[in-house]
């Protein structure tokens, strides 16, 4: 794992049988069981954060290649909604408030108001391909690979956090962490 200076690891890339091992390793998530569908999305987001990263960089290259400008407009529009829902979801009680009782809801919403914007500039079919693409390719392996050991043990480290990266922080900082962490906290506590 390659360290960078603020605390933060750069999980390794997993092996491309670990990644995607066959039919057997994944199944349809519960749809009846949110809690467990939205641990098993988080756990393997932080597992396979590395995986993820290298099909986003492939895909954004594509599509950079053929359309650069609309690109590189789709990926500022998008770090700059990022950003400002961050900074309102720490800064506003009502925005923080939300974010905390339906952080899937606010993650749709970044989405929904990036795709808006983009909209507004005519990079509509970039941001589908560069962005929105690679992020259902991304929920979908997260949704239906099944966790193994080492996927459950990374969750854990992460969430108690002995270890920081990229995808942690991200993750916390849309409040999908916080959950895990407070739980993680209070079994500690109770101990």
């Amino acid at each position: 794992m390659a360290a960078f200076h603020l605390g933060m690891e750069l999980m390794p890339l997993r092996p491309w049988g670990d990644f995607f091992p066959g039919s057997e390793r994944f199944a349809r998530p519960d749809g009846k069981d949110m809690a467990k569908w939205n641990k098993r999305v988080i756990s393997n987001l932080l597992y396979y954060q590395t995986n993820y990263l290298a099909l986003v960089t492939a895909v954004l290259l594509i599509v950079g290649i053929v359309k650069p400008l609309e690109t590189i407009t789709a990926i500022g529009v998008v770090s700059i909604v990022f950003v400002v829902s961050v900074w309102a979801g720490e800064n506003k009680a009502a925005i923080n408030n939300f974010k905390k009782q339906k952080p899937s809801a606010f993650v749709i919403l970044v989405v929904v108001v990036s795709c808006i914007f983009v909209s507004m500039l005519g990079s509509v079919m970039v941001f589908i391909w560069a962005i929105t693409v690679p992020l259902i390719l991304i929920f979908a392996h997260a949704s239906c690979r099944l966790r193994n050991m080492k996927n459950k043990l990374e969750h854990m480290i992460e969430g108690s956090g002995l270890k920081r990266s990229l995808m942690g922080i991200l993750l916390d900082s849309l409040g999908q962490q916080e959950e895990t962490s407070s739980r993680i906290k209070d079994n500690k506590v109770a101990s």
